[in-house]
């Protein structure tokens, strides 16, 4: 897996790079944490599901 993704921040309202701050291997598949470098908003993907607002 990339260390960054380009990924629609609901705070900057803008496509940024956002950079993968941890990750860990869960009985569900790999949890990953990713941050915005321009605000700080921050997500979590399980297994490719994420906690982003649709």
């Amino acid at each position: 897996m990339s260390l960054e993704a380009e990924v629609d921040c609901p705070n900057c309202e803008e496509t940024r790079s956002f950079y993968r701050s941890a990750a860990m291997n869960l009985h569900l598949g790999e949890k990953t944490k990713w941050r915005c470098p321009e605000c700080g908003y921050g997500f979590v993907r399980i297994n490719g599901i994420s906690t982003l607002p649709a």
